[in-house]
This record gives structure tokens, sequence and C-alpha cells, in this order.
């Protein structure tokens, strides 16, 4: 499978390789390296049911990606990288809706009435960690929002201001150009302004996280 993979992109390919199916990633999910001149792929075991078409055009997405700058490729474009896109904005239909969070849940269904018409299927909620810096993201393969606990116990505004972009997210899912993924369209940009206020909430965002992140390095200031 990664030789035809390989073979459809370069006619010369100087590194060696190997393929790794792992219980560590997400649902398909998995990642690429290069060390020297290996190259060594690791990707979820959910991948191993899929089809090889499917698969290959995975593998053809990490390649160009990683070898951008050091081998140019016969195509940037094949079959399988389309059904790999296809399969991708697809696969959350398929996805188990198990993790459920309240207030999570109420900010999607007063998002979802307002600017998608009540239209967007449901999906996954979860806190994450306190990231000061990843406000939120959307999961493609388990089709789930993830949204930062610095969050926790804000204006309702500012919490549906992330929710709606990550929404955005599953609604758009991405536009491919080439070898490259774009996830933030001009089409994404117009609608994120399309949130009320939204102009005033980024600014109320950014004094927020600041204040936060003030208040976190004088508690850990206090281990010391």
């Amino acid at each position: 499978m990664l030789k035809k993979a390989i073979d459809e992109l370069y006619s010369e390919f100087p590194y060696s390789y190997s393929l790794n199916y792992s219980g560590k990633f997400k649902p398909y999910r998995g990642n690429i390296r290069l060390r020297g001149d290996r190259i060594e792929l690791n990707l979820s075991r959910k991948w191993k049911i899929v089809s090889e078409d499917i698969q290959i055009g995975l593998v053809q997405e990490l390649l160009l990606k990683i070898l951008k700058k050091r081998l140019k490729p016969i195509r940037t474009k094949t079959s399988s990288m389309e059904l790999y896109d296809i399969f991708m904005k697809k696969i959350y239909i398929a996805a188990p809706k198990t993790e459920n969070d309240a207030v999570l849940e109420e900010s999607f269904d007063r998002v979802n009435e307002k600017y998608f018409y009540g239209l967007l299927d449901k999906t996954n909620f979860v806190w994450g960690n306190s990231s000061f810096s990843k406000l939120g993201s959307y999961e493609y393969g388990t089709d789930t929002i993830e949204i930062s606990r610095a969050l926790e116990n804000v204006d309702v505004n500012l919490l549906d201001y992330v929710m709606y972009h990550e929404m955005l997210h599953k609604k758009h899912k991405f536009v491919r150009r080439g070898s490259r993924s774009y996830h933030h369209t001009n089409e994404f940009k117009r609608e994120e302004k399309e949130f009320e206020g939204s102009s005033r909430i980024e600014r109320e965002l950014r004094k927020l996280l600041i204040k936060k992140r003030l208040s976190f390095r004088n508690v850990f200031r206090g281990f010391f």
C-alpha cells in the first residue's frame, strides 16, 4: 500500500519507510516523521478497516506535507486523495455520540437555533484543558467539539462565540487546493463575522485571557 502511494507521487524516492497502526491515536488520526533517510508513518488502528484507496490518499497527503521542501512530486492531487477528502468530510455521520456536557450542549443549541436554523447535527461535547492559546477545536474523526476550560463560568456570549467558530468548522469542513488543506476559507471568515457583536466579543476574549493568564501566574508563584 505504501509503495503504491509513493509511486503515484514520486518518480524517485530516496527514503526507506514503515507503517504502524497504533491504539494511542484518536480515531482516524496519525502522524508522519522523517528520521534521517527513513519515513515513519503511524496511524490510528481505525484506519485498518478503511479501504486501501482511502488510506493511500491519507498517506499521500502526509507525504506531500513532510517532503514539501525536499522532494518534487509528479503530481499534488490524486483520485485517492479525493476519496480521502470525501471520507473525512462524511465520517462524522458514523461517529458515536457518547460525550455530552450540559453547559456545552446548551451553548450549541443556542447557537444552532440562532445562526444555523437548528439544522446542524448534534455532536460530542467535551471540556479540554485550561488552554489560553487554543480555546476550541473540532475533531472530524470523532465529531467532537472541545472547548478550553479557560471558558468555564464566563459570559455565555463569549462561550457561544467560540462554540460558533467550531460549529463553522463542522459545517464547512475544509477545502483542498493542491497539496494543502484550508480550514479558514474566505467563506468561513465571512460567516464568522456574522456572529452578533463579533468584534466586541473578540476584544473581550483577549482581555479575559490576559486576566486569566496573570491570575494563573500569580497562583503558580505561590508554590515557590
